[in-house]
């Protein structure tokens, strides 16, 4: 009996510790977003780093050129598509106005909605000619709120590349033992293990996810073009970025490409092409080009992906739902290699188990 409540109560210690970290982890979300993606950052570019250093370049000297070929890269996709992205942000009201009247014909289709729908057409006219005067102090507010926003970022964004610069000089030996210190019970060498086998996998998988966006996205920018629409390669860029959310990223460029096709192109017709062109090209890289290139032996759990992004979007919104995917990718490595992490590896990626996987790595 006494084993029993000796065991409940390290239970219910275990679930308080969780449930505090779990809310110290939404409520630092300022400075332990810029770290985490810091660590997703070195952990993609310390693969290279290594290769350079084994050729004779520092590891710190190879890390500051890793990250300045990554900004320059950044910087000018950023600038090809800044502009066609200013516009179509300063047309926004006008925009959704020309929607609401491209998609109004399709209203007769649906005959029991017509009243409601004309009410809620009505009551969208009346708030409009009410939002019209205080445009000017709106605008104010926005411009301000956008430039305390941009500073923002640019901080978290210096923070997550001087943290990434900092794990990459180290490098990998130097992280194990801080760890292994930090947890008495991993040794450093096991720790060393881990995340060389974190580093490959993960680095193995975005740099060929990245590499299949990239086709994503000069596939869907030639389609915009071939159709019409306008500035294709800003759809094409939005189309490969999103493509590294599962399920949600391709949901997004599908909506963004129907409402730029409704205000673009001259036919509904031709805005359902554009959005079933962009479906099949998408049911093509994620049924045959994703698991030709990248395999099986990260394949995720699709439940686990749905869970992992909304617990992720729940405690950091956008840049949580981003974080979930390599978050769910390390820990199915690091169950993979763990002789007590079988169960959890799979539940990751239940076609395959724990053994084999570890066969295959």
């Amino acid at each position: 009996m006494p084993t029993q409540a000796t065991s409940l109560a390290q239970r219910l210690t275990a679930a308080a510790m969780i449930c505090v970290l779990v809310a110290a982890v939404k409520l630092g979300r300022d400075l332990l977003i810029p770290l985490a993606f810091g660590v997703l950052l070195a952990v993609l570019l310390s693969g290279l780093v290594e290769r350079l250093r084994r050729r004779g370049v520092p590891r710190v000297v190879g890390a500051v050129i890793l990250m300045g070929v990554i900004a320059l890269a950044g910087a000018g996709l950023v600038d090809a598509v800044s502009a066609p992205a200013e516009q179509w942000f300063a047309r926004a009201p006008q925009l959704l106005t020309k929607v609401q009247q491209r998609v109004r014909p399709l209203r007769s289709a649906f005959s029991r909605m017509d009243d409601l729908a004309m009410r809620a057409g009505d009551l969208t006219q009346a708030r409009a000619g009410k939002a019209v005067a205080p445009m000017g102090p709106f605008a104010g507010q926005a411009t301000l709120s956008l430039i305390a926003g941009t500073g923002k970022a640019a901080i978290g964004v210096l923070m997550c590349a001087a943290f990434a610069l900092l794990l990459l000089g180290a490098g990998p030996a130097a992280c194990a033992r801080v760890t292994a210190a930090l947890t008495p019970r991993w040794r450093a060498r096991r720790v060393l293990r881990l995340i060389h086998a974190v580093r490959r996998e993960v680095s193995r998988y975005y740099g060929t996810l990245a590499l299949v966006n990239v086709a994503l996205g000069t596939a869907t920018a030639l389609l915009m073009w071939s159709l019409g629409m306008p500035n294709p390669m800003l759809w094409g860029a939005v189309a490969g970025v999103l493509n590294f959310i599962p399920y949600l990223g391709g949901a997004l460029t599908v909506t963004i490409l129907a409402i730029v096709g409704l205000v673009s192109l001259d036919r509904i017709a031709d805005t359902l092409l554009a959005c079933a062109g962009f479906l099949m090209l998408a049911g093509i890289e994620g049924h045959v080009v994703e698991p030709m290139f990248i395999g099986r032996r990260l394949a995720l759990n699709p439940i686990a992906v749905l869970v992992g992004l909304w617990f992720g979007g729940w405690l950091w919104g956008f840049l949580g739902v981003a974080f979930a995917m390599p978050t769910l990718v390390a820990a199915k490595v690091v169950a993979v290699h763990s002789d007590r992490g079988q169960s959890l590896a799979r539940f990751l990626g239940p076609l395959h188990t724990a053994k084999a996987a570890r066969k295959a790595a």
